[in-house]
């Protein structure tokens, strides 16, 4: 089995500031909302619509997709630069 199909997602949820991603290996991962901003401004319904692909999670509507990798690795939105804690 590969890495990438050990660390595939199986399902999703939110609460009312996390995400919870299910792994195929058995892991849950937790990551606040407020790292994917475009999460964080959708409403319920449009979280609630998303697609599980063999890279990651992709919501239609809302122009966002994250990969299990980066969620693995702890990393927050990519598309635009993050202050660095100086």
């Amino acid at each position: 089995m590969t890495s990438s199909a050990i660390n595939s997602a199986t399902s999703v949820r939110f609460d009312s500031d996390s995400m919870w991603v299910s792994l195929s290996d058995g892991r849950i991962l937790g990551v606040p909302l407020a790292w994917f901003p475009r999460l964080l401004k959708a409403t319920p319904e449009q979280r609630e619509r998303f697609r599980i692909s063999s890279r990651g999670l992709h919501w239609e509507a809302i122009d966002e997709d994250i990969s299990v990798a980066g969620l693995l690795a702890g990393l927050q939105d990519q598309s635009r630069p993050h202050p660095s804690a100086a």
